[in-house]
């Protein structure tokens, strides 16, 4: 109950986010739900894939697809009170990975994969729908943008999960535990301007 729960809220939050950005692009309806859509379950898709576990999720549960029209439905409405989209996007984003990270995580956990698999499953599960929504916007994907950490604190926030477990944790805190982990990392890496190291010789 309480992973599909986590799932449910990790796939409004990541499609309210793919809302605000097409809407910041000026898409027009259709262009807004499939973005929306790809957010919400491009991540879910490619980690299904990897592990064989097919159909995907989101063709076997029509739970997904009424969830993510529910969402960008309320989005488009409300888009007036989310004043401030950049910090909206940057919620709904941020509450998004953390939530996937461990659906992620679980899901290797269920296929009897490696702790190691499992955390490269959260992020990439986390990751790749914001990914591919930044790419269908012709912006370059925040992963691989150094002024923010993004996938690092997925790795940790999974990593963290094994952490409390292995220190007798009960598994459901340890689930929640994690998952906002990685949202307080995250918050607090873009407060504090926390950033990987510069490979480059020329400044930032």
């Amino acid at each position: 109950m309480l992973y599909q729960t986590i799932d449910i809220l990790g796939t409004v939050a990541f499609a309210i986010s793919g809302v605000l950005v097409a809407m910041e692009k000026r898409l027009d309806l259709f262009g807004v739900l499939i973005i929306a859509f790809v957010t919400a379950i491009g991540g879910g898709t490619l980690r299904d894939l990897l592990i064989g576990n097919t159909p995907v999720a989101w063709m076997m549960d029509i739970t997904y697809m009424i969830t993510i029209f529910i969402a960008v439905v309320l989005a488009i409405i409300f888009v007036n009170q989310l004043k401030y989209l950049r910090r909206s996007l940057f919620l709904f984003d941020t509450i998004g990975i953390g939530l996937y990270t461990m659906v992620g995580v679980e899901k290797g956990l269920q296929a009897e994969l490696l702790p190691v698999v499992c955390i490269a499953l959260g992020t990439m599960t986390a990751c790749f729908g914001g990914v591919i929504r930044d790419m269908l916007c012709n912006e370059i994907p925040i992963i691989f943008r150094r002024k923010e950490i993004y996938a690092t604190t997925c790795i940790l926030g999974g990593a963290s999960y094994f952490l409390f477990t292995g220190l007798s944790m009960r598994e459901d805190y340890a689930y929640i535990a994690a998952i906002l982990v990685v949202i307080a990392l995250r918050t607090l890496a873009v407060l504090f301007g926390i950033r990987l190291p510069n490979i480059y010789k020329e400044k930032a």
